[in-house]
């Protein structure tokens, strides 16, 4: 983990290296899923959490209050680039943009599909109806566990399993 990065320094970050050439357009909810698979891969392959803050089972996938407060403003549209991109170390910054690289060019609602469709989320959620509000929190351990299994426990380095 970068030294004392919180969950809206990796977002800000997200936003200013996604590539917009290429067309990729961050909303907030595109933010929030790249966030979520930026925490979850990084507990599945390095067993420690890239920032303190808790994701919840919101109805459209997984999210930060934090984030969803601090970048609400900007509702459907293209969150625009920050002023200030907040600092990685280089093993950080590869692994983010290894994060980018797999899930960058996947669109929003995509994502949330995705989300909806992976254990952690579906059980913080139990039985609720897709549509009903929960703040329930989703378990880092559920997260890390569900990951890790979907990229294999020998595997080292950059790459993101992703199937």
């Amino acid at each position: 983990m970068s030294k004392d990065l919180q969950a809206a320094d990796y977002a800000k970050w997200l936003v200013n290296h996604a590539d917009r050439e290429a067309g990729e357009v961050v909303t907030h909810l595109k933010l929030q899923k790249l966030l979520y698979f930026a925490q979850a891969y990084h507990l599945a392959n390095f067993n420690k959490a890239l920032f303190k803050e808790d994701f919840e089972a919101w109805t459209h996938g997984p999210v930060v209050p934090e984030v969803w407060h601090k970048f609400r403003k900007h509702g459907f549209d293209s969150i625009p680039r920050q002023t200030r991109t907040p600092r990685l170390t280089d093993e950080t910054a590869d692994f983010m943009r290894a994060v980018l690289d797999k899930f960058g060019s996947i669109g929003a609602k995509r994502l949330e599909k995705i989300t909806h469709e992976h254990a952690p989320w579906r059980e913080a959620r139990g039985n609720l109806p897709e549509e009903a509000s929960c703040s329930t929190v989703i378990r880092k351990v559920a997260m890390r566990d569900f990951y890790a299994n979907r990229i294999g426990k020998e595997w080292t380095g950059r790459k993101i399993g992703y199937a």
